[in-house]
């Protein structure tokens, strides 16, 4: 029996389905929506609400707390035209009021247009300064992006032959890049690749992923074996960490696991220096966690002691797909404290594409853990052809 989605149970299959937005849900955006449209049409409410008070109750009441309102209510969300209009209606409104009823020139009337164009004034100041900011936070965004472009490319979709796909979540909305990294290279030994986790935050995390990332790109292409591409990952966080200030220089790690695919083998190789194993997804949906028998200690502490790396091996036949992610995903917890548990959410189930998969399960940890993702999360999903 076949299943809605961008994935079916093993045997089904839903070609040409479209894959579903990983972001908010129909109920969230239309409640988003709705809010939006509110808002927008609040200033023309308040001016409504203040007309009728105005015009209806006594002459010692007064309706300016609604025209003062609808303008500031305006800055923010208007543009520079429609806060003037705003101001200029409220001022006209309540003079036409005024005139109607006789008492134009009244102190009482006078002070109340007076205070309108006022506020008026100062929510055009108000709007122009949100502009600015809101100018200065979008090209903050596009720096961001771009260092992440930069530090975190995109792999190709295909690569020495696999089918590649990688995903980057930050736990806080609207952030770019922190601690988690991921890179995958096609080399004379095979494709390559490395998933991490930088202890840390902040920009010092940020420099830790550069160096990682850095290093693997040549450690990559240069060295014979998988084992000798962590020991210069080692040494390269080794040099990075006598440059760093406070408990960073004492306590810097990084978590990573390291593959290796060769081409034509139907062989995966993996190092792992204590972070979440992969997992296997078969063509039938079956799902095998490729646990090493020798996990070692995670990068950058190697003064604690020396444990050769060993790559272990495990098949990795056609149709299969290799999911290497950080603890973002399995330690993502819901209301009751509860871990996500990859393995058992993926068994029985099959993707078409790792783009597919990676793009569902950023939606279901983000619903399981009611939008409240405490870490970051990096997952990389290569499918053998």
């Amino acid at each position: 029996m076949e299943e809605e989605g961008p994935y079916v149970r093993a045997g089904g299959r839903l070609p040409g389905d479209p894959v579903p937005d990983p972001g908010l849900g129909p109920v969230e955006g239309r409640r988003i929506s709705c809010a939006r449209t509110f808002a927008h049409q609040l200033p023309a409410l308040l001016l409504i609400a203040g007309a009728f008070y105005d015009y209806l109750t006594p002459r010692d009441f007064t309706a300016a707390p609604f025209f003062t309102a609808a303008p500031l209510v305006a800055a923010p969300l208007y543009s520079r035209r429609g806060t003037v209009l705003t101001g200029l209606v409220c001022v006209a409104v309540v003079l036409a009021i005024h005139i109607k009823l006789g008492i134009v020139l009244h102190t009482d009337a006078i002070t109340e247009t007076a205070t309108v164009a006022t506020v008026a004034v100062l929510a055009v100041l108000i709007n122009a300064l949100v502009r600015r900011s809101s100018e200065q936070l979008a090209s903050a965004r596009e720096i961001a992006e771009a260092a992440q472009r930069a530090v975190l490319p995109e792999p190709a979709e295909r690569i020495g032959g696999f089918e590649i796909a990688a995903r980057y979540e930050a736990a806080q909305e609207g952030a770019f890049i922190g601690g988690d990294l991921y890179a995958v290279q096609d080399t004379p030994h095979g494709v390559r690749l490395v998933v991490g986790d930088v202890r840390g935050k902040g920009m010092g995390a940020v420099a830790a992923v550069a160096v990682v990332i850095g290093a693997f790109r040549e450690a990559a292409e240069q060295e014979a074996t998988l084992e000798a591409v962590a020991q210069r990952l080692e040494r390269a966080l080794a040099r990075e960490g006598t440059r760093r200030d406070g408990l960073d220089a004492f306590e810097g790690f990084t978590t990573a696991v390291l593959a290796e695919l060769p081409h034509g083998d139907g062989v995966v190789r993996i190092v792992d220096r204590g972070h979440p194993p992969p997992l296997l997804l078969h063509e039938d949906g079956a799902v095998r966690t490729l646990q090493v028998q020798e996990p070692a200690l995670p990068l950058g502490m190697g003064e604690l002691g020396v444990w050769p790396d060993r790559a272990e091996e495990f098949a990795f036949p056609g149709g299969a797909t290799l999911l290497v992610h950080t603890d973002g995903l399995s330690e993502a917890r819901d209301s009751r404290g509860v871990f996500y548990d990859p393995e058992e959410r993926l068994a029985g189930r099959t993707f078409r594409s790792p783009e597919a998969l990676l793009g569902i399960l950023a939606k279901e940890v983000r619903r399981y853990s009611g939008g409240g993702m405490t870490d970051d999360m990096a997952m990389i999903a290569v499918r053998h052809p």
